[in-house]
């Protein structure tokens, strides 16, 4: 997220929308988390290891939060250093991702709304898509257009964690997860409105971001229902609680057992 130095009429005229986007993105992220730690389905007994990703996942919110006040607010000199340890902050949230993933499958800990196997998978891509995306941003800094579009594209789908805490994800059952998808790919395409009704032409940046989306959801559930999948998951729950769960069958919901 550091500065860009050129403009385009969009850039210019959306100026003011996106960091509202980015303020709604962040509540939602906030209200998600807060909302199930009030219902009592958070605690803060968790092992260390979701302590840790916690606390990298929502710093990154907070830089990306601060690194769109600063440009609206046009403090330029903060917004480039402060860039440069969003880049660092990328190789955190991946390892810290992929290793609660991993233990979350190991334990049979997963949602029981989501497949194991879909687990597994779409914690990752997401992870990869989301850094993909950001790093491409980042490479095109000096292109201002691109480079917001891209952020915002890239923020987008780390929402799923935030959107499926407010969503009612079990009555969703079997599409939980596909709902929460279908959620975050409206930012993009507000930004495409926003663009539309300001200047009468969307930036490419936004098909980039949504087309790259789209793709990483088609790939997710390839992956899911194919026979790579079936052999990933077992390399990973292989010798573990999670080897005994059907890896394409919903765990059995929480709640006291059935009556004899």
């Amino acid at each position: 997220m550091t500065a860009a130095n050129t403009t385009d009429e969009p850039a210019r005229t959306s100026g003011r929308v996106l960091p509202g986007l980015a303020i709604a993105m962040a509540l939602i992220i906030v209200a998600g988390f807060s909302l199930q730690l009030a219902m009592g389905r958070s605690s803060f007994d968790a092992p260390l290891l979701l302590h840790a990703h916690a606390v990298v996942f929502m710093g990154w919110v907070v830089i990306f939060l601060v690194q769109n006040l600063l440009i609206a607010t046009g403090q330029v000199r903060w917004h480039r250093p402060l860039g440069w340890l969003a880049a660092a902050w990328l190789l955190p949230m991946l390892v810290l991702g992929w290793l609660v993933t991993d233990a979350m499958v190991r334990r049979g800990d997963v949602p029981f709304f989501f497949r194991p196997l879909q687990f597994l998978v779409f914690d990752p891509l997401s992870l990869v898509t989301f850094i993909g995306l950001t790093v491409a941003a980042i490479w095109l800094r000096r292109s201002t257009d691109w480079h917001s579009r891209l952020h915002y594209s890239a923020m987008a789908i780390l929402l799923g964690p935030g959107v499926g805490r407010l969503l009612p994800m079990p009555f969703l059952i079997p599409w939980a997860w596909e709902a929460t998808t279908v959620v975050t790919l409206a930012f993009p395409v507000i930004g495409m409105i926003v663009d539309w009704v300001k200047t009468r032409r969307i930036h490419p940046a936004w098909f980039w971001g949504l087309g790259v989306q789209i793709a990483m959801i088609a790939a997710i559930e390839a992956l899911t229902w194919s026979p790579l999948g079936l052999q990933l998951y077992d390399a990973v729950a292989a010798g573990s609680a999670g080897s005994a769960i059907a890896p394409l069958e919903f765990p059995t919901p929480p709640g006291p057992p059935p009556a004899a």
